[in-house]
């Protein structure tokens, strides 16, 4: 199940290398593996990473336009320092981008094919949170099935120009929880509540049935009832990081 729900959710693995090239800066950026104002020479990323330079140029491209990389003609292209505003800002649009992608879904109607793999994934996830048990690798796979959860709604949409637009809002991780895994976030919010829990946390349990809950409008054709409730579940994110950063 696993390998067919990620090539239907992402349609740029009919590109591998620029794919796997794309994947791996964005996490280092996001996680600050590359830190802010580090110049990025294609030749150099290309050796670290065992790849063409084709793929790390394509890749930088779209880091480009997603504005997590700055480009001028006389330094080339730079990380950009991602500011927790800036966080807001995209999760606020982000979540705008996400209804909407869900509207459309259920307005474009879905393969019945790909619908079973979205109850699949939900039912996987689901498996995760009911086992109690929590952990980083735990965490990573929820958060992939979590990744294809959402990336499989914007394929359902079949609009390019709105899965474009998706991916450039988003400047914090989708393989982790941000309050810990986001360096911009994390500068935020006390080590206390950056601590991995043992047991599923409670933001988990909510999304767990956020998800369960969108499928469930979908399934029933309530697109504005979809649209609402993404909205909702995106916006989560915002009020949780503003919660914790206002901790002492």
């Amino acid at each position: 199940m696993d390998e067919r729900a990620e090539a239907l959710a992402d349609p740029q693995n009919t590109e591998p290398a620029t794919h796997t090239v794309l994947t791996r800066l964005r996490e280092m950026i996001v996680t600050g593996e590359i830190a802010p104002g580090t110049r990025l020479r294609a030749e150099g990323l290309a050796a670290q990473l065992d790849v063409s330079r084709t793929p790390v140029r394509s890749a930088l491209a779209v880091l480009s336009a997603e504005g997590l990389v700055l480009y001028s003609m006389n330094r080339g292209y730079t990380v950009r320092a991602v500011t927790l505003g800036d966080i807001f800002n995209s999760v606020e649009v982000r979540a705008a981008l996400e209804g909407l992608a869900c509207r459309l879904s259920v307005e474009q109607g879905w393969d019945p094919e790909i619908l079973r793999t979205q109850a699949e994934i939900i039912a996987r996830s689901r498996a995760i949170v009911d086992g109690g048990d929590w952990s980083e690798a735990i965490e990573l796979q929820w958060y992939r099935y979590n990744r294809m959860f959402h990336m499989t709604i914007h394929q359902a949409t079949r609009n390019l120009t709105l899965r474009h637009a998706i991916r450039m809002t988003l400047l914090y991780p989708l393989f982790g929880d941000p309050v810990r895994v986001s360096p911009t976030v994390a500068a935020h919010v006390p080590g206390r509540a950056r601590q991995m829990s043992g047991t599923t946390p409670p933001h988990i349990v909510q999304s767990q049935a956020d998800h369960e809950a969108i499928l469930a409008a979908i399934v029933a054709g309530e697109g504005e009832q979809a649209e609402r409730l993404m909205i909702e579940h995106v916006l989560r994110t915002k009020t949780r990081i503003l919660s914790l950063a206002t901790l002492r």
